[in-house]
């Protein structure tokens, strides 16, 4: 015999579904085994901000910055293509983020 549950399925209502699960930052960094990273397009002012040791950044530019899967940062670069540089040297995956 058919339950209720099923029988509404059956009858075109969508199922209920659980929340998709939700993972912890030590959860992310351990994805990939360490070789996950994503490229973050920054501003001069961001970029101080995360690499405070770094001066003399001109205003006006989009830096790029490589990053672990776990936020932590790589590499500060002027180019997309210097930072995928970086990330195929260290041979990381990169993840597409938005």
């Amino acid at each position: 015999m058919e339950s209720k549950s099923n029988a509404k399925t059956a009858k075109g209502r969508k199922a209920k579904t659980a929340p998709p699960p939700v993972m912890s930052m030590s959860e992310l960094a351990r994805l990939g085994g360490g070789k996950v990273a994503y490229i973050r397009v920054m501003t001069p002012d961001e970029a101080k901000e995360m690499f405070p040791a770094i001066e003399g950044i001109p205003t006006g530019i989009d830096l790029f910055a490589l990053h672990a899967a776990d936020g932590t940062p790589l590499a500060l670069t002027d180019s997309r293509q210097a930072a995928l540089g970086h990330a195929m040297g260290d041979e990381l995956e990169i993840a597409s983020v938005h």
